[in-house]
């Protein structure tokens, strides 16, 4: 494979030699001052490059009429028609902008074409494109090394991902630049933030470690999201959209356009309902976003409010393995036996949620070449799951026996909450300082987190003894996070940039209290981090460029990690070396990147079947694993109707040496003479869930200007469910395809008129994204309990807009 990828390069490097006319020009703004970094596009096409420490740019293009996108943070957006019958020489002017563009407010979390990382971005026409109301993770399954999975199997609910096979928890995810992973558990939880897609203006995966600044350590990529920027002109859009398994979604957006050169306001409210297509994996999903904006030349001043109220039915124990074949939407959770015998399912064995935020953002231009970013954030979250629980002893939950006409009564069925109150706030900030030949960023932020865990019981069938909502454990976790960071982009020479980043991190995190099975589990916990970064960024012509990067991440345990741990056995923090470097080339029809990356972990904490004093697995350190792979991606306009897009990634994912522990139950009562659990060594393993290839791809055809054609595909390799590397463990290998069509009619009563219509999962392909694994010895065999997560077979979504 790589002696391809290296053939490939060579002759892409050799038909750029061949004599072609070459456009080259000057970006300046209308004080003639010289624009350095300035984008030019050939419009409808792959290609581009940046001006230089001059404010030249030089595009080598065949014979033929091109139209120049011309752009620049804080300046009008230029398209410039350029008629080429021979080399052209141009001077382009591009007018300030009246107001100070949002751009900045994401600049100091954002890669550009010239710094050495992989990423990918996502446009705002690519999101609505694939929005039909599901998740965020499903808007971006297309991009390279990207795995989607939904509890409910359809999309809407609790919805994941993993991205080189690393889970949200190592995934850092920002929106507008500020921490969106929960500080205790690392995780995010989409179903808190339903229809954020309509608000979300683009967003850039980053792959490996990244450019991330703030907020949890990033062990296979980052994500940053950029909500609604600005839009100068009023504008209304409602949007109504129906589906498979009783699917609804209702949107409703507004905004004001530029009041008076200075003042924008922006709204949305949306509502998102689903049965789920696993039984009873049902989604009642209300959110709201609104925003407000003064602008003036050299600053901008944004507040962000918004909110996303879940509940939906319990999903999370997925399907056992002897079940697929039988009832792929089965769902024993909520199932309890009857007075008659019969087994029925609680009504409200549900998930219950709210999560508000508020963001506040000042920007300054300080001069031409210094920008400040200052924001305050805080997120208020509450919830809880409720639970029917059959035969529970009352000593699990800190109660004494009952006794009722002369008899003991030491069980009860009872119905419980898990609750959840918390709150995060913080505030990041950024000085960029940019000059002829180097951009510099200093930065930082302060967080902390306040979660309280508890738990009440709410009715038992013998509650004589139980004081209504009795408490029976509570905690709290306390969280600091600060880190100051400095970055910069040197360039050496027109051809070759330097970039470097370094940053300190400090956490300190207190637990207190008791969990819910009666073990204190206070603990403190301090963390220092120095995390590196260094790259260099080449670029061979116009058409072609190089990069190489070296980071170095840090991860400190999560909450599970630390409350699980067995006593005395402390869990250490991880780290990461990235290595990245890759090539891309693009022209007017073609677009190529190669990646290759090596991720090398340092007391990476993997699950081994171990597990604390009550029973409970615990994840462990293991010394020495790691991820190496390769990633292509390619573009090809095989027409002006007509476009190809393609991602392909092959890896491997290896633990360099491994031990398995099974639980066993024949001496689980009687632990004196044969150990508890059994241990088997394994040595070199590789990593679960960790396909060793993902593709993807789609075909666009658009026969009119309004109406478009899109079928897309997905390929996930097997994937192992623990680190045993067993086949008799594992999730198949899956291929699934999309069909969408999309048509719009512009209108002169309602604007934009736009149906859509999706056939998800086309082929009806028989499937599962995720799943989980207990095994244990009982009776001198090995036995397991496990669960999957069987996707949608086909299924449609269908939609109207109109905006105005």
């Amino acid at each position: 494979m790589y002696k391809v990828i290296g053939l490939l390069v060579l002759q892409l490097v050799c038909l750029s030699t061949f004599a072609n006319p070459v456009i080259t020009g000057t970006v300046k703004n209308q004080d003639g001052n010289l624009l350095i970094g300035a984008n030019v596009l050939i419009d409808g096409s792959y290609y581009g490059t940046a001006t230089n420490a001059d404010g030249v740019f030089r595009l080598h293009v065949s014979y033929g009429n091109y139209v120049l996108r011309v752009s620049h943070m804080g300046y009008e957006t230029r398209f410039i028609d350029v008629d080429v019958s021979g080399d052209k020489d141009l001077e382009i002017i591009l007018p300030r902008l009246a107001y100070l563009a949002e751009e900045v407010i994401v600049s100091a979390t954002r890669a550009h074409s010239r710094v050495p990382v992989a990423f990918t971005d996502v446009s705002r026409a690519e999101i609505e494109e694939r929005d039909f109301g599901q998740d965020i993770p499903f808007i971006l399954n297309l991009t390279p090394s990207f795995v989607a999975s939904s509890d409910a199997g359809a999309g809407i609910g609790y919805t994941s991902f993993r991205i080189r096979g690393s889970d949200m928890n190592r995934i850092n995810i920002t929106v507008n630049g500020i921490p969106l992973n929960d500080p205790e558990s690392h995780g995010v939880w989409w179903v808190n933030m339903p229809d954020l897609a309509s608000s979300v203006d683009n967003v850039q995966i980053q792959r490996g470690v990244g450019t991330s600044s703030h907020g949890a350590g990033a062990f296979g990529a980052s994500i940053n999201l950029q909500t609604k920027t600005v839009a100068p002109d009023p504008y209304g859009e409602i949007v109504a959209s129906a589906g498979s398994f009783n699917s609804l979604r209702n949107t409703v957006r507004l905004g004001s356009g530029m009041i008076n050169e200075r003042f924008t306001f922006d709204a949305r409210l949306s509502r998102i309902t689903s049965d789920g297509y696993i039984d009873r994996a049902s989604s009642d999903l209300k959110s709201f976003f609104l925003s407000g904006a003064m602008h003036s030349e050299n600053s901008l001043l944004k507040v962000n409010v918004f909110s996303g109220k879940e509940i939906t039915y319990q999903a999370w124990d997925g399907v056992p393995s002897y079940m697929l074949d039988i009832d792929r939407r089965y769902n024993g959770i909520g199932s309890y036996t009857n007075e008659e015998g019969e087994t029925v399912y609680y009504d409200n064995e549900t998930d219950n949620y709210q999560q508000d935020h508020f963001q506040l953002f000042y920007s300054r231009e300080i001069s031409p070449s210094l920008n400040l970013n200052t924001a305050l954030h805080y997120t208020k979250g509450y919830g809880y799951y409720e639970q029917y629980r059959e035969n529970q002893r009352f000593g699990n939950y800190g109660l004494d026996n009952l006794v009722l006409a002369g008899q003991t009564i030491s069980r009860s069925d009872l119905i419980r909450r898990k609750i959840l109150d918390n709150h995060f706030f913080g505030m990041t900030w950024s000085l960029r300082y940019g000059s002829r030949n180097y951009d510099l960023t200093f930065g930082g932020a302060a967080n902390r987190y306040l979660g309280d865990h508890y738990g009440h019981i709410i009715w038992a069938e013998y509650a004589n003894n139980i004081p209504k909502n009795f408490e029976w454990y509570f905690n709290r976790g306390d969280k600091y996070d600060f880190n100051v960071f400095g970055k910069i982009e040197y360039r050496l020479t027109d051809n070759l940039n330097l970039y470097g980043d370094l940053q300190y991190r400090t956490i300190n995190y207190t637990i207190d209290g008791i969990d819910d099975d009666l073990r204190d589990i206070s603990r403190d916990h301090e963390y220092h981090f120095f995390n590196p970064k260094a790259g260099i960024f080449y670029e061979i012509d116009s058409r072609q460029n190089l990069y190489l990067s070296y980071s170095v991440a840090h991860r400190e345990p999560n909450r599970s990690n630390f409350k699980d741990a067995r006593p005395g056995e402390i869990p250490g923090p991880e780290r990461l070396d990235n290595i990245e470097t890759g090539y891309n080339f693009g022209s007017r029809n073609i677009n190529l990147n190669a990646n290759m990356f090596y991720m090398k972990y340092k007391d990476q904490l993997v699950l081994t079947g171990q597990i604390n004093d009550v029973g409970a697995p615990v994840m462990t350190n293991v010394p020495d694993s790691y991820r190496a792979g390769l990633e292509l991606l390619a573009g090809l306009r095989v027409s002006s109707i007509l476009e190809l897009g393609f991602n392909f990634s092959v890896s491997q994912n290896i633990i360099s040496d491994f031990t398995e522990y099974i639980d066993n139950w024949d001496y689980w009562e009687d632990p004196d003479n044969e150990p508890l659990q059994i241990l088997r060594h394994i040595g070199r393993t590789e990593l679960s869930f960790s396909p060793p290839v993902i593709a993807g791809g789609d075909v666009t055809l658009n026969p009119t200007e309004n109406f478009s054609i899109n079928l897309s595909g997905k390929y996930v390799g097997r994937q192992f469910i623990d680190n045993t590397a067993s086949r008799e463990r594992m999730l198949n290998p899956y291929f699934f395809s999309d069909l969408r069509f999309s048509y719009k009619i512009e209108t002169s009563r309602f604007g934009e008129f736009g149906i859509n219509l999706m056939v998800g999962n086309i082929f009806n392909e028989k499937f599962e994204t995720n799943a989980w694994i207990y095994r244990y010895i009982y009776q001198g065999k090995e036995r397991y309990i496990d669960g999957f997560f069987p996707q949608a077979g086909r299924h449609f979504f269908s939609g109207v807009s109109i905006k105005f």
